[in-house]
């Protein structure tokens, strides 16, 4: 076939192409966006604290133990669903949970904590212009890390923590590293 006659082709032709990648597209799910951090060092920071500006929060912090590192919001409608989650996470005392307070006003996420339910981290960063967010990848809230006892991010959550992914994901996990020597 000559050009001429692939001419009146070339719409369809692109339908199919675009079809097909539509179609790879739908069934992919964006909860499971790789990150490029996993299984690399966290991403340095030191911020105030959420209530105690004076002290600060840092990845030293960290250091020698198995934590999850939740970035939350009040102006977040997901961090609502999974708050209750976490509120119980803490009690149950299972793993520190240190939070990063993401492009919040800190008044609202200090009267957010009150209004539901209780605050359920060690401590708290405040990352008002979200700088420290870019650093760690956060494109949407919440979304929660896990970090091992040397500082290494193993595992990102991306929405809410939840009955389904704690037990199936992210306790196994938890579990095993808490469990290797530092």
């Amino acid at each position: 076939m000559t050009s001429s006659k692939l001419r009146p082709f070339i719409p369809l032709i692109i339908f199919v192409v675009m079809a097909i990648f539509l179609g790879i597209g739908l069934t992919l799910d964006p909860r499971e966006v790789p990150s490029p951090l996993i299984n690399k060092p966290s991403p340095a920071f030191s911020l105030p604290q959420l209530h105690t500006p004076d002290k600060t929060l840092s990845r030293a912090d960290f250091n020698g133990k198995v934590v999850l590192f939740n970035v939350w919001a009040s102006w977040c409608a997901a961090c609502r669903q999974e708050h209750g989650f976490l509120l119980e996470l803490s009690r149950q005392n299972i793993v520190p949970i240190y939070g990063l307070n993401y492009k919040d006003q800190r008044e609202d996420a200090k009267q957010w904590l009150i209004q539901y339910g209780g605050n359920p981290y060690v401590a708290s960063a405040h990352d008002l212009d979200g700088r420290v967010g870019i650093d760690w990848g956060v494109y949407g809230v919440p979304e929660t890390f896990v970090i091992d006892k040397k500082g290494t991010i193993r595992y990102k959550q991306i929405g809410p923590v939840n009955y389904q992914n704690w037990t199936q994901t992210i306790l196994p996990l938890i579990k095993q590293l808490q469990a290797e020597a530092s």
